[in-house]
């Protein structure tokens, strides 16, 4: 698969993503379902602590993508729905972004302020759309 980068603007550059990423040879697409800061059994974790929470919900994605063979460096878009946005772009810049950098994803990406996620105590929760 070969991956470009599409980007009119540079302001995008600052916080880790793109604007879109035309796609070429592409075998495989996995949608993944939004990763939340639950446990195995299904029990919130990092209650109260974003950064926390997005840590949490991205090794929980990692385990599905380990699951199918990928890793985050084959992320090609990243939804993240989250209940505080300020709290969300805060820990975004100083744990989300580099983690992501590092790993070399660097999706399309949107992040949208919601009321509510199905548990009271979930903050964050990342759709993933994968491709190889």
């Amino acid at each position: 698969m070969e991956r470009s980068a599409i980007n009119p603007w540079a302001w995008q550059d600052q916080f880790g993503f793109v604007q879109a990423s035309d796609l070429s040879g592409v075998n495989r697409v996995l949608l993944c379902s939004g990763q939340t800061s639950v446990d195995d059994e299904c029990n919130p974790v990092h209650v109260g602590d974003m950064a926390g929470q997005i840590n949490k919900a991205l090794d929980n994605l990692e385990t599905v993508l380990g699951q199918a063979g990928l890793g985050l460096s084959d992320v090609v878009r990243l939804n993240y729905y989250v209940a505080d946005v300020n709290a969300f772009l805060e820990a975004y810049e100083s744990d989300t972004m580099p983690r992501l950098s590092q790993a070399g994803c660097r999706p399309a990406t949107t992040l949208l302020g919601i009321a509510a996620l199905f548990l009271p105590e979930l903050l964050v929760e990342i759709e993933a759309t994968v491709a190889q």
